[in-house]
């Protein structure tokens, strides 16, 4: 006998194995850094706590809120050498950092 309910596979457990930061600023503002900069130190930093290199990433789920519709791009390609993988850019105001989190655990819980 068929069920009418599909069973959904086990979902992947996700872990942080690295993390980096740098200092909350407005880029643009004097003295600041601009977001390729905030980028290399913050990969760097979260790279090398996970002991990973930058190969090792398949994709990006990058948080700004004060730039350009692309800074994520601008960000990973520039200042980390990321290239040929899919960057996600998010921008949601004081949620940015939790959702670009949350982003990244939906698509490796979904196999990517």
């Amino acid at each position: 006998m068929l069920s009418s309910v599909q069973r959904c596979p086990p979902l992947r457990r996700v872990f942080v194995v690295g993390v980096g930061m740098t200092k909350f600023v407005k880029p643009g503002t004097e003295n600041s850094r601009d977001y390729p900069d905030l980028a290399k130190e913050a990969g760097q930093k979260a790279l090398a706590d996970a002991q990973i290199p930058y190969s090792a990433v398949d994709q990006a789920c990058i948080g700004y809120v004060y730039g350009d519709s692309t800074s994520g791009q601008r960000a990973i390609y520039h200042s980390l050498g990321l290239t040929g993988i899919p960057i996600i850019n998010v921008n949601n105001n004081c949620s940015t950092g939790s959702t670009a989190l949350f982003m990244a655990r939906q698509l490796i819980q979904g196999g990517e």
